[in-house]
Parts: C-alpha cells; sequence; structure tokens
C-alpha cells in the first residue's frame, strides 16, 4: 500500500466552508487543529475517492486508525496527531469517531429517513466540535449546541453537494423518506436543475436544517475562551446564510456557496456582534458584583 497521503484531493482547510484554525483561534492550538484536520481530510478524501475500490478504501482507513494509536509510523497524517494529542494528553476519541463515518460513506451508499442522517452527523460532523471544545478546555456541557451546530453544518454541504455526491460516487444523503413525500426520485440528481418535487424536498430537508442551526445558536455564549466565541459566531453566522439560500435556491443550477467577500463581510459582522455580547455581558456582571 502507498502512503494515504498521495490519495489526498488537494482540498485544504481554506477550501472548507467553515474557518478552521483561522487566525481568530489562539495560536497555541493551532497547529493540534491543522493536525486533526489534516488527518481527517485525508481519511475522507480516501473515501470519497473516485477510482480505489471500497475494499481498498477500508483497508486503508483502517490503517490509519491503527498508526493513530501507536501501531506503526508509515502513514504521516495519523503519525502526527498521535503526537500532537499526546503533547496535550488528549485521547483520539473523535479522531476515531470520524473514521466511522468515512467507513459509513464506503459501505452506505442511502439513508431511509432523518433520523439516520442526523445519527451519520454524529460520526462525521459532532465530533469534530466537541474536539474544537475540547482542545480550549471547554465544559462537556457545551456539547449539545455544539452537536446541533456541527449536525446543521453537515447536512447544508450534503444539500449544497447532493447532485455531485450521486454522479461522482452514487452516494445520496437524501432520506428516502423525504424524496417519497414529495414525489421525488433519487436519478433526478443527475439532471442539470430540479424538478418542482425535488426542490420541494431540498426546500424541506433545508428548513429541517435551520431546526438544527437554531439549536446551535445557543454554543458561542456557552463557549468561556474569548477568541473560540468569535470563531463560533462566525461559523454560525456563515450556516445561517448558506441555508438560507437553500431554502429558496435550486442546488442543482444555482450558487448555495458564499463569495470570498461574502464570507469577509460576515465574519467582521459576526465577530463584531459577539464582541459586544460578551462586553455587555461582561459590564452586567461588574454592576452586579458592585451592588452585592
Amino acid at each position: 500500500m502507498s502512503s494515504a497521503s498521495d490519495l489526498r484531493s488537494g482540498k485544504t482547510h481554506r477550501d472548507e466552508n467553515f474557518p478552521v484554525a483561522s487566525w481568530i483561534i489562539h495560536p497555541r492550538h493551532r497547529a493540534l487543529i491543522l493536525a486533526f484536520y489534516n488527518f481527517v481530510r485525508t481519511a475522507d478524501d480516501i473515501a470519497d475517492h473516485a477510482q480505489l475500490p471500497a475494499d481498498e478504501k477500508l483497508r486503508y482507513l483502517d490503517l490509519l486508525e491503527a498508526e493513530l494509536l501507536g501501531r506503526g509510523d508509515t502513514q504521516a497524517e495519523a503519525v502526527r496527531l498521535r503526537n500532537a494529542l499526546a503533547e496535550r494528553g488528549l485521547p483520539p476519541r473523535h479522531a476515531l469517531d470520524l473514521l466511522t463515518a468515512f467507513r459509513m460513506d464506503v459501505t452506505k451508499l442511502r439513508y431511509e429517513n432523518w433520523d439516520e442522517v442526523v445519527h451519520y452527523c454524529r460520526y462525521s460532523a459532532m465530533p469534530v466540535g466537541r474536539f474544537v471544545l475540547d482542545v480550549h478546555g471547554e465544559s462537556t456541557l457545551t456539547w449539545p449546541a455544539s452537536d446541533a451546530l456541527c449536525a446543521g453544518l453537515q447536512v447544508n454541504n450534503h444539500l449544497q453537494d447532493c447532485g455531485k455526491d450521486y454522479r461522482d460516487l452514487n452516494r445520496v444523503y437524501l432520506p428516502r423518506d423525504a424524496l417519497a413525500a414529495s414525489g421525488a426520485a433519487v436519478e433526478e440528481l443527475g439532471g442539470a436543475r430540479s424538478s418542482p418535487q425535488m426542490l420541494q424536498c431540498l426546500h424541506a430537508l433545508a428548513a429541517k436544517t435551520q431546526a438544527l442551526l437554531d439549536q446551535g445558536r445557543a454554543l458561542a455564549p456557552q463557549v468561556r475562551d474569548f477568541r473560540l466565541g468569535l470563531e463560533v459566531s462566525v461559523i454560525q453566522a456563515f450556516a445561517d446564510k448558506i441555508v438560507a439560500m437553500l431554502r429558496v435556491r435550486d442546488p442543482l443550477s444555482e450558487r448555495v456557496h458564499l463569495s470570498p467577500m461574502e464570507l469577509l463581510a460576515y465574519s467582521l459582522r459576526a465577530m463584531a456582534g459577539e464582541a459586544a455580547r460578551r462586553a455587555v455581558g461582561r459590564g452586567a456582571q461588574s454592576k452586579t458584583a458592585a451592588g452585592a
């Protein structure tokens, strides 16, 4: 077997729908978060590889897991993350959860209902938020809101890429019961634009995703770390804008991604709002303490 690095798609942390170890995060955390990202990106690219047979994908994922757990030193991304976690005394559980999701990507091409999609998100998205919170020493009480935000981000991505996933990988995250309820057929995802039935299905799923993102809105106020709170507010702003587009546009024929200028504008607005909210909160606490 060659190195898993050779199977990378070329996508980096700068190509994601949300900031990854951005300048907002304290520098002491960035190297660890990037080591985590590169391990996850490598495994994700293996699962999504268009030419690699399924059994080979699973063998590579097993190899990454083995070396993350200390059994070997041939895969750079696994060794780098293993060492970075050891330096901080953190367990590999969140990365192992993500490997579970990537194995599902190899072996499970269809989802029956919304609950199955959210179950997939439990392994494909929620561990990312939990990992970042752990890195910052945040309480596990923040996990429910983080889980909702991360699941919303994941389903946003599923809806944005529904046509590409079907054409390139024959993978469909749109639940079968949602397609049936709208009278849409899976094969329509291969078309240049959605039928009215498919569009009804996509918009209904975007509305359910909005509900997840609304639950995730509690996360930024719960986070103690100031810089992480700013980053969470930016991620929330991106997700809210994307789901708003998905609720009215056709991802098969229309743009449902943010432009660089939009990313910058929403980042600045979100950070300013979160910084102001925290300043007001500190002021209120000071007044309460002074009056006690």
